[in-house]
């Protein structure tokens, strides 16, 4: 699939409380797909909503995509304030673009990295219940998932439970140091900004020509979402039920989520569709076409209620009863 040639773009800026929030609105000139929900994609880190030009630009020939600046990155506000960066804020914001932007209408939300960890608390909470029509994540699970995946592997006693929970930490071994006073706001000034072109081509095969302006303001602010949220969401995890139909991309060779957690989803939904991809962590930058068809069949499905064989293979059930 190829961008398409003719779309209309409209920037925006939304107020979530005292938070200003840069968003854009991309859309086919022909007016029927103004009947069809759009598509609402939400950026992690350290990457601004540019992250998703390559997606949006496939989606955008079929319907309305919205994208933003979360806030900390690209041309939104940041909030000075370590607690302005809870998880609860970023669910705001959402609801604060989706309500401007797209009022009273049902949409599809994708999340990518700290996006879709975010965009987990809109799906299992009510404030865009019924509004969010499905729900796309790409390696960013649900921490209240997480907390209780790793309660169950660390009670389990086996030997695989206890190779995956390590597996995972080893991972993670950079949210540990993201929680240093000023060793990681001093390592992206001094050196990861200036290296990251180079660490996307060596880890990813993805290449940048050089750090975006933001970059190191983006990731610098972006390193309090660790500080605000991981410690407490990992110790008392809450219980969080999607209302929304659940997607997940799974990169098989991501260094950062290994496939294993996303797994954690499967105690709170009877069912879900689940797709593992030879890629890495940027598959939003690796295979933009891909990762669009995955949507938009998603999208298509959730409306029309067929469900075409490639998603009919991707179904995995989950330990969830249904009602």
């Amino acid at each position: 699939m190829s961008a398409p040639a003719a779309l209309r773009q409209s920037s925006h800026v939304v107020r979530s409380g005292n938070v200003r929030l840069h968003a854009r609105l991309t859309q086919p000139a022909d007016p029927s797909t103004q009947q069809r929900p759009a598509i609402v994609l939400v950026h992690g880190y350290p990457d601004d909503s540019t992250v998703w030009h390559g997606v949006r630009d496939v989606l955008a020939g079929q319907r309305r995509v919205l994208t933003f600046d979360v806030r900390g990155a690209g041309l939104s506000d940041a909030p000075a304030d370590t607690t302005a960066y809870r998880i609860a804020h970023f669910a705001d914001d959402l609801a604060a673009v989706a309500d401007t932007l797209l009022p009273g209408e049902r949409f599809h939300l994708v999340g990518h990295d700290w996006g879709s960890i975010h965009s987990w608390e809109s799906v299992t909470t009510d404030r865009l219940r019924g509004r969010i029509a499905s729900y796309t994540s790409i390696s960013g699970p649900c921490l209240d998932h997480v907390g209780h995946w790793m309660r169950a592997q660390r009670d389990a006693g086996t030997w695989a439970a206890r190779r995956a929970l390590w597996k995972q930490r080893l991972q993670s071994w950079y949210v540990g140091v993201f929680h240093l006073p000023v060793v990681p706001e001093w390592s992206w000034r001094w050196w990861m900004a200036r290296m990251w072109p180079w660490w996307l081509h060596k880890t990813e095969g993805v290449r940048v020509d050089a750090p975006r302006p933001s970059l190191m303001r983006d990731a610098r602010n972006g390193v309090r979402m660790y500080r605000a949220n991981f410690r407490e969401r990992l110790a008392r995890p809450q219980a969080r039920e999607p209302h929304a139909p659940v997607q997940l991309i799974v990169p098989t060779r991501d260094r950062y989520v290994s496939p294993a957690v996303t797994r954690a989803v499967e105690a709170w939904v009877p069912h879900y569709w689940r797709h593992e991809v030879d890629a890495g962590h940027w598959l939003p930058l690796r295979r933009p076409d891909w990762v669009a068809d995955c949507i938009r069949r998603f999208a298509d499905y959730v409306e029309s209620g067929h469900e075409p064989a490639e998603l009919r293979q991707a179904r995995v059930a989950g330990t969830l009863a249904p009602d």
